[in-house]
């Protein structure tokens, strides 16, 4: 019997153990992906840590870049051989919100995958020899292989970098969503990025593809600001040593940015980013917090002064993802630059421990031999 090697959590709290499982097979709909990497990715962590809950034992790992090594029955569009990318978000593209091209908000991605570790027959595609389930946080990409359905498979263009485009399928694409979906950037407008970790730094990359003429990068690490103003912020803030507040409207001549992207999930940094819009302005929550996490803000000015709050789940799959392939194919995401690290399968743990203590500028991936 086939089986393949994958970075498996057995318990929350606990390191992850690589092992051997049962080599699964496509279904119809879908393809199995022989996967070169894996990115490395704070919602991971979460699940981890158990900020977010998660059944267990469990395969962790949503963006994937790889080859398909097979196809499923119903798959007329992939070709085995094909070069692709993975995005986090599986749409079902039946449900309520897919068929409104809404599928960032597909209702069973949220209610078989993020829930209980499935795809949308109820069942894991991961299993070990005595047949206990192995749950699927997305695809489950910490792995050498992982069946994807077809809905979230996308071929990519011959001069992109196989293994760094793992990251389109999550450090990317959450970014991409943020800017073109919920901040709506405009050209000439001006942003502030809060925390620019691996989405952070797309962030910042981002609203420069999309003309913004000020891109404010705050965190409280210098190596990741240094960073970020190679991705185009245009100034920086230190918030280990200076009142982020008073900086930006210091920088906005006292009115505040256009649009402000919180990117941590904390609450007193969700409150430090409502604060940096003008009036009128928008504050986009992208950060994932732990079950529960809430945070207090004055309502008054919300309504007095029209700032809008939105959240930011991730990008489109059917109609983002082509674009943001074809910004990297066209040179304006430059992915090598972005992975910062690289990990082996059996360092995998090695790899969230390292970005659990803040060591990562922008992205690390998990590389399969």
């Amino acid at each position: 019997m086939l089986r393949l090697r994958s970075a498996v959590l057995n318990e929350i709290g606990m390191p992850l153990v690589v092992e051997e499982l049962e080599m699964p097979k496509p279904k119809f709909g879908e393809v199995l992906v022989k996967v070169e990497a894996c990115g490395v990715c704070h919602t991971d962590l979460h699940v981890m840590k158990g900020e977010v809950k998660f059944p267990t034992p469990a395969v962790l790992g949503h963006e994937v870049s790889g080859v398909i090594e097979s196809i499923g029955d119903g798959v007329q569009s992939l070709r085995r051989g094909d070069r692709v990318a993975c995005p986090f978000i599986i749409p079902c593209g039946e449900c309520y919100y897919c068929v409104r091209g809404m599928d960032d908000l597909c209702e069973k991605f949220y209610r078989y995958n993020r829930l209980q570790g499935q795809l949308y027959d109820g069942e894991t595609r991961l299993f070990r020899s005595d047949g206990t389930p192995v749950w699927m946080y997305s695809m489950g990409g910490l792995a050498e292989y992982t069946v994807v359905p077809k809905t979230a498979v996308f071929r990519l263009p011959s001069n992109l970098p196989l293994r760094e485009s793992a990251i389109l399928g999550c450090g990317v694409f959450t970014a991409y969503g943020a800017v073109k979906n919920q901040g709506a950037i405009k050209p000439g407008e001006t942003a502030a990025v809060v925390a620019v970790g691996g989405v952070g730094m797309n962030l910042v990359n981002i609203a420069r593809i999309f003309g913004a003429a000020e891109i404010i990068a705050v965190d409280v690490r210098r190596d990741k600001l240094e960073a970020a103003t190679k991705f185009g912020a245009t100034h920086v803030i230190d918030s280990t040593k200076n009142d982020v507040i008073s900086e930006v409207m210091r920088i906005t001549d006292g009115r505040g940015v256009d649009v402000a992207f919180e990117c941590l999930g904390r609450p007193e940094t969700v409150v430090q980013a409502l604060n940096t819009v003008r009036d009128g302005g928008r504050v986009v929550i992208v950060g994932i917090a732990p079950a529960g996490a809430t945070a207090a803000f004055e309502i008054t000015k919300l309504v007095r002064r029209e700032v809008k709050v939105l959240g930011s789940y991730g990008a489109r799959v059917r109609t983002d993802m082509p674009e943001i392939i074809g910004l990297a194919q066209r040179g304006a995401i430059d992915l090598t630059s972005l992975v910062s690290r690289r990990y082996p399968l059996l360092r995998a743990d090695e790899a969230y421990s390292a970005l659990r203590r803040g060591e990562i500028l922008g992205r690390a991936i998990v590389t399969t031999p």
